[in-house]
């Protein structure tokens, strides 16, 4: 019939621009789009030219690689509905065409059968360490079982300064002994799940890749064709190595994807975001972060329903000055600093082993003074300041010095007094681990501390007064010792907003 020529041929039509509508707009040239589904560019080329009429396979993997929202699909469903009908009237058939189908409930890309039908993926900022933590529904659409699942952890301290990031990540690379990672499959918290063994693909100093297995010691359980499971994995970075972003990419067709911070919201954190795609170079996202509460806790989240193929998403954010009324304990807390009542600050570090630690010593070393640059940012310390490996959760013997005025930091490997002088005064106190209190401690005006070089070279360093003071203290540190733990019996601690004294430098005569 020609009625039913004209039919299809529109139909070929309709199916042919929608190709071309969802390839230019996603900014692919022919070559490229038939490299992604798998096909040969001359053939791309005439079913544009409407030369070819599509097929059902050719249907699927263009709208997968496109995310074109359903819409080839529905094209290539109107066109086929045509064409069968068609051939049922040339048998004597009734030709009726019904309503368009639904479009498929999952999508098949080219080399994957897997669809993720929700991920949630969770960064928090806690005690200076972020911990990221990825779960997914997986539904295995393809006619193989699946045995592992490919992950990728990236890190960039310093987003927008390509060099100094990478220079820094050479000089101090993200190790995986450090992150612990760990993945499970099944079940809605890590301890439900069964474990998940993990096998590195890549291992770079700022981005990993590791395949997660569907088997542990006590056997494998596969995806098979048409079963549906979680997973989820999680890790941890200092905020030493992660800057101030948190990037999603969809690698696989997805039906959800929620991304979601929880930052203190003693830090006043400001939150926005950003996207990339095949057709955007970058461009502010569509829809609104929601924010909300949880007590101490700052909850930001954005969602996506049917993201792009190839699409990336980041939030970016910023610690604004603290909001007045927030004790300063909560903020040194915010920053990674533990706080009195924390067992470690009451224990013994352990000494490096050098030169056999040199890489450890000089990666506790970065964490302390990126901690310490954190804290400087938040008050101002015209007495110097100083931090101890304990007070971030390390238990070894290194500690870091800034004297008062700009002098560089002091730096302090297995540090011990082997001399003080018997001339001594009492000057008040602070300490980052108590922050909001204030007490008055007797010191030598002068000491000697033996400490040792990254090589295991010793060495003997004389310090005097306020200098003396502070390595004093963070010596203290080292040896599970407080402050307070000096002050005389029944002496109390001043509360900092009764602090006299703040702002001024410690007074010698």
């Amino acid at each position: 019939m020609v009625t039913g020529d004209l039919s299809t041929q529109r139909a070929v039509e309709a199916f042919a621009s929608e190709l071309a509508r969802w390839r230019v707009e996603r900014g692919l040239t022919k070559k490229r789009l038939a490299m992604e589904m798998g096909f040969d560019p001359s053939y791309v080329s005439h079913v544009e030219g409407r030369r070819h009429r599509p097929t059902e396979d050719f249907a699927r993997r263009a709208e997968a690689v496109l995310s074109a929202s359903g819409a080839i699909w529905r094209r290539y469903q109107e066109y086929e509905e045509l064409r069968r009908a068609r051939y049922k009237g040339q048998l004597g058939a009734p030709g009726a065409v019904g309503r368009d189908p639904a479009v498929p409930e999952q999508w098949l890309p080219p080399g994957t059968g897997l669809v993720v039908e929700r991920e949630v993926a969770e960064l928090s900022f806690v005690d200076g360490h972020y911990q990221c933590t990825v779960r997914r529904s997986l539904y295995n659409a393809s006619s193989e079982p699946v045995s592992r699942y490919l992950v990728r952890i990236s890190v960039d301290r310093f987003p927008g300064d390509p060099e100094r990031s990478n220079q820094h990540h050479r000089d101090h690379p993200l190790r995986w002994s450090e992150i612990g990672l760990r993945a499970w499959c099944g079940g809605d918290e890590a301890g439900d799940g069964e474990p998940m063994r993990c096998r590195v693909k890549h291992d770079r100093d700022a981005f990993k890749e590791v395949w997660l297995l569907f088997e542990n010691d006590e056997g494998r359980f596969p995806l098979y064709p048409g079963e549906r499971v979680g997973i989820g994995y999680e890790y941890t970075v200092g905020a030493d190595k992660w800057g101030p972003w948190f990037r999603r990419a969809v690698r696989l067709p997805t039906r959800r994807l929620v991304i979601r911070l929880n930052l203190p919201a003693a830090l006043s954190p400001n939150v926005w975001g950003v996207e990339t795609s095949l057709s955007v170079e970058e461009a502010p996202l569509r829809t609104p972060i929601t924010q909300r509460h949880e007590g101490d806790r700052a909850i930001f989240e954005w969602t996506a329903d049917e993201p792009a193929l190839g699409a990336h998403y980041r939030l970016e954010w910023r610690f604004r000055t603290p909001v007045d009324g927030v004790p300063a304990a909560d903020r040194m807390r915010a920053v990674g600093i533990l706080q009195r009542g924390s067992e470690l600050l009451h224990q013994s570090t352990r000494a490096f082993d050098l030169p056999s630690d040199a890489v450890v010593a000089e990666d506790v070393v970065t964490r302390l003074l990126g901690t310490l640059d954190r804290v400087n940012d938040m008050h101002i310390f015209v007495k110097g300041l100083g931090l101890a490996a304990p007070q971030i959760g390390l238990r070894w013997a290194a500690a870091a010095v800034r004297p008062p005025g700009a002098g560089e930091p002091i730096v302090m490997l297995n540090p011990r007094i082997v001399s003080e002088s018997s001339e001594v005064d009492e000057q008040y106190e602070g300490c980052l681990s108590f922050f909001d209190y204030r007490g008055r401690v007797r010191r030598p005006l002068r000491i000697e501390v033996e400490h040792s070089a990254l090589d295991g070279t010793k060495l003997v360093t004389s310090y005097e007064r306020a200098v003396a003071r502070l390595v004093a203290h963070e010596i203290d540190h080292l040896e599970g010792r407080l402050y307070s733990d000096l002050l005389p019996p029944g002496a109390a601690l001043v509360p900092l907003g009764e602090y006299a004294d703040t702002g001024t430098p410690w007074q010698y005569q």
